[in-house]
């Protein structure tokens, strides 16, 4: 029962309803706004990011943020040089409009490369439920505008190519991997059971302008639960998803690769043995380090072992201890994680039954040991999951809630950074 109710809650928090709110923190939002904005309902004039619901937001080198939404079948991107107190004029990267998954654990993705190269991803939705096309998108003149969308997926079958996660290497490499369950459709169709999806991927080393055939990691994956993909200190990537094992475990996986579009083996990385025949939607997070450390975050629900968790992988293969955080009872949920040399933080959303609420905890000596977890922001009226990014000087969480709309409030101002 107590799955079933987590899982409901998860899916109803971003649209419920309220009527006022309270916030704390330092906030680098401007003034309260609404998502019922004169902006979002004029259809002569470009919508605000307010009127978004899942955004996607990266810090380039100088200190510019840059952010993806979607509004009203089309894809915005807008920067901001004041740290979200003010946002430049979107610019349009889909001219032709098209359906957009932005809810939750499928939402538009931004990343940059070193040179001022911007790169977006999307799920486009399909005629069949639970099916869509991974498209992509990129800028070579600083966002000015975008190339026309292709679709990533090789395999065009009706069926679900979804939750996709971006990433660009220093070397200028970019990797898109998600969920995909073309070999799903053919086990049906071949009157053979196949449980959950796959994780595919696919990578281009021309700027976006093509990519290699797609490539299979593994086989019964979670279908709909956020995959993370990172770049390591070799340039290469790392990808961190929800895996099935055996009838029905759902527990964490995560994969290195070996050279520039070859993946080597997919490592278990939990053990907490959460049997549950249904998707969680509810996927882990990860933060890498150039000394070769590995932060992970995950949520489970097992009957001995459920909450939300914290594990260092080292670059010698060791690993800490398992930490447990958050407030089980209070659905503490979607876990986020940032690091910056010794430094780690983490961030997650609960509630009580009346408000939700942003909590923030960290770390000095790389996740060994922990500060007392703290609130920094709150809302009664429904939000977006927290996110940590850092501009190399400032920590901040991004929170998109339904009645400030997007805000970038500071969680930490070190000057260790």
């Amino acid at each position: 029962m107590k799955t079933l109710l987590l899982i409901s809650y998860l899916f109803i928090t971003i649209a419920t309803p309220g009527i006022s709110h309270a916030t704390h923190g330092d906030s680098g939002g401007g003034a309260a706004s609404t998502q019922n904005s004169d902006a979002c309902r004029n259809v002569n004039q470009l919508p605000e990011l307010d009127c978004a619901s899942a955004p996607d937001s990266v810090f380039a080198d100088n200190g510019r943020l840059w952010t993806v939404w979607s509004y009203a079948g089309h894809v915005y991107v807008n920067y901001s040089d004041d740290k979200g107190r003010s946002y430049s004029k979107a610019v349009t990267v889909n001219l032709t409009a098209e359906k957009i998954s932005a809810r939750g654990e499928n939402r538009p993705k931004i990343a940059l490369n070193n040179k001022g190269g911007i790169y977006i991803s999307w799920t486009t939705p399909l005629e069949k439920r639970f099916s869509g096309n991974v498209r992509f998108s990129y800028s070579n003149n600083n966002g000015r505008s975008f190339s026309e969308p292709v679709t990533v997926n090789d395999n065009l079958d009706i069926t679900g190519h979804r939750f996709d996660a971006l990433t660009v290497a220093d070397n200028g490499n970019i990797y898109l991997a998600w969920l995909d369950k073309r070999d799903k459709l053919k086990a049906i169709k071949e009157g053979k059971k196949y449980t959950g999806a796959a994780v595919y991927y696919a990578m281009s080393d021309d700027g976006g302008k093509s990519f290699h055939a797609n490539k299979k990691i593994i086989d019964n994956s979670c279908e709909c639960c956020r995959v993370v993909i990172d770049t390591d200190n070799r340039d290469l990537p790392v990808i961190f998803w929800r895996n099935i094992y055996g009838k029905n475990t759902r527990d964490h996986a995560l994969v290195n690769f070996d050279s520039a579009n070859k993946a080597a083996e997919p490592v278990r990385i939990s053990y907490d043995n959460w049997q549950v025949d249904a998707c969680p939607h509810h996927g882990p997070d990860m933060s890498l380090t150039q000394s070769g450390n590995m932060h992970l975050v995950w949520f489970n629900n097992a009957e001995k072992k459920h909450g939300l968790f914290y594990k260092r992988l080292n670059k010698d293969n060791s690993s800490s201890e398992t930490f447990s955080f958050g407030n089980y009872n209070a659905t503490a949920s979607h876990p986020n994680v940032l690091s910056a040399g010794n430094r780690v933080w983490l961030s997650w959303k609960e509630f009580d039954g009346k408000q939700e609420t942003a909590w923030v905890q960290s770390s000095d000596n790389n996740g060994n040991t922990w500060s007392d977890a703290k609130i920094i922001a709150s809302t009664l009226n429904g939000s977006d999951y927290p996110f940590l990014l850092s501009d190399k000087k400032t920590v901040y969480l991004q929170w998109k809630t339904t009645q400030e709309g997007f805000q970038m409030l500071v969680v930490d101002k070190s000057k260790e950074r």
